[in-house]
């Protein structure tokens, strides 16, 4: 058994996992404590089950393209159970690989089940158990939040774990919400036969994301029949004989949407509550979200937090290297080590994909940069009209003067893999000249990038394939 330093760890997700297996590596001896199912929210209702529907409704929408085309292909029927069950064994198979093998297989892994409540700030309670520790890292992570509508508490809805677990799709649904698993589950349904509306409060979709994508998107969603309503606040909701009934002022005109199911997906809450931070003395903001600094350190000595719980970007590949560094920072006083967020891509799994790294152009002239952007329609890419994805866009944000690319933001038919491209460029430093002169594979979506970094210095549109 080592010797090392014991780490205690509130949660069993990617984030509390990936600090875990850090601090082993380590040498330190870290306990993970779950009160639910090993995994947390991403391999279990989260990330795995929606990207594996969202893939397979693509098919379905793929076959109608094929159909199209003369291909002959049917994309009529929908064998529910089956998808369903294929869903299962995607989760189940993650879990047991990248979870329980892992804790049964690496030396020095502890789990304690049951729920974790703080005593003192160096004192947990589990069931009847007592830990104490000097490094305590918070991991709890996040759950779907859900707004006091009058009539909500009254009306049977879905989040964006029980949509999850359906086991019959329904025939309409309404979706109060448009950020991302509004949009990502919104289509997947739709892709599946079902009528869906998002009505969405402000006066447009994914407002943390450049204009430019995101109206490339809505274009995208609408021409698959998802009605978009935007500037539409909720009053009420009812249910009533089956249907669900949400009035709304959509433009300070009364609107009433009526669906057979109504999903809440207006963002995350963190999995803050119930477990003693008042007695830790670990100080939060005013929706619950655990305040960190850059080395995710709590307001309370000897504990630190990462992740969901901390209200940043929620997206597991952050989570996970805030859980690194909080570790590495617990067992090296002198570490000091933060993350750099700016080179951190993230995506959102809608169809085209919107995905981004590094600044916007507001923010990167928020930051003092003077700026220069450029954008590109996805149909300027050769590619796009092999595949018939024509829809979206490419933005990238640069240095006016130097050219070095601070951000790129589209909206693209493979954009969640053609952001790591980008991402590279802006932890490098490239330029747009360096990435306009770099050649990329023809005919490919990712030669994007290249024809959009080109079109800051020439007019795209009188370039002749592959020329430069």
């Amino acid at each position: 058994m080592s010797e090392g330093p014991e780490i205690i760890i509130l949660g069993s997700g990617s984030t509390a996992f990936a600090a875990a297996l850090r601090a082993q590596a380590q040498g330190a001896r870290p306990i993970m404590i779950e009160k639910s199912v090993l995994g947390g929210t991403c391999i279990n209702w989260g990330c795995v089950p929606s990207k594996t529907l969202i893939h397979a409704a693509l098919f379905r929408h793929l076959a109608q393209l094929g159909a199209s085309l003369g291909l002959g292909t049917d994309a009529a029927g929908l064998d529910f159970p089956r998808l369903d069950a294929h869903k299962l064994d995607v989760v189940q198979e993650l879990r047991q690989t990248k979870y329980l093998d892992v804790l049964d297989n690496v030396p020095n892994l502890r789990l304690i089940k049951g729920n974790a409540r703080f005593l003192a700030p160096d004192t947990i309670e589990v069931g009847d158990q007592i830990l104490k520790g000097d490094r305590i890292l918070i991991a709890t992570g996040g759950a779907p939040r859900i707004p006091p509508i009058p009539g909500l508490d009254d009306t049977p809805f879905l989040t964006s774990k029980s949509a999850l677990l359906m086991k019959t799709p329904p025939r309409s649904l309404t979706i109060m919400g448009g950020g991302v698993i509004a949009l990502e589950l919104g289509q997947m349904f739709r892709r599946l036969g079902v009528e869906v509306t998002v009505i969405e409060h402000g006066d447009r979709l994914l407002p943390a994301v450049e204009e430019e994508p995101v109206q490339a998107l809505r274009g995208a969603l609408e021409a698959e029949g998802i009605g978009v309503v935007v500037n539409a606040t909720v009053c009420s909701v009812a249910y009533r004989n089956g249907v669900t009934y949400v009035d709304t002022q959509v433009n300070g005109e009364p609107r009433v949407f009526q669906s057979e199911q109504l999903l809440v997906a207006v963002g995350t809450a963190p999995a803050s509550a119930g477990i003693g931070l008042e007695k830790a003395g670990v100080e939060t903001d005013p929706r619950g979200y655990i305040l960190v600094d850059g080395e995710m350190r709590t307001s309370a000595p000897g504990i630190w937090a990462a992740g969901d719980v901390t209200g940043g970007l929620q997206i597991a590949t952050v989570g996970a290297r805030e859980g690194i560094a909080a570790v590495d920072n617990m067992l090296d006083t002198g570490c000091r080590c933060v993350i750099d967020y700016g080179s951190i891509p993230m995506a959102i799994f809608t169809d085209p994909e919107v995905a981004m790294v590094g600044y916007g152009e507001a923010a990167a002239r928020k930051a003092g940069f003077e700026v220069i952007s450029h954008t590109i329609p996805a149909s300027a890419i050769p590619k796009s009209h092999i595949t018939g994805e024509l829809r979206g866009a490419i933005k990238i944000v640069a240095e006016k003067g130097s050219g070095r690319i601070l951000g790129v933001h589209l909206c693209l038919h493979r954009g969640a893999d053609i952001i790591n491209e980008a991402a590279l460029a802006i932890r490098f430093n490239l330029t747009v000249a360096q990435l306009a002169e770099t050649l990329h594979v023809y005919p490919s979506m990712g030669e994007g990038l290249k024809l959009c970094a080109q079109s800051f210095r020439q007019d795209i549109q009188r370039l002749s394939c592959c020329a430069e």
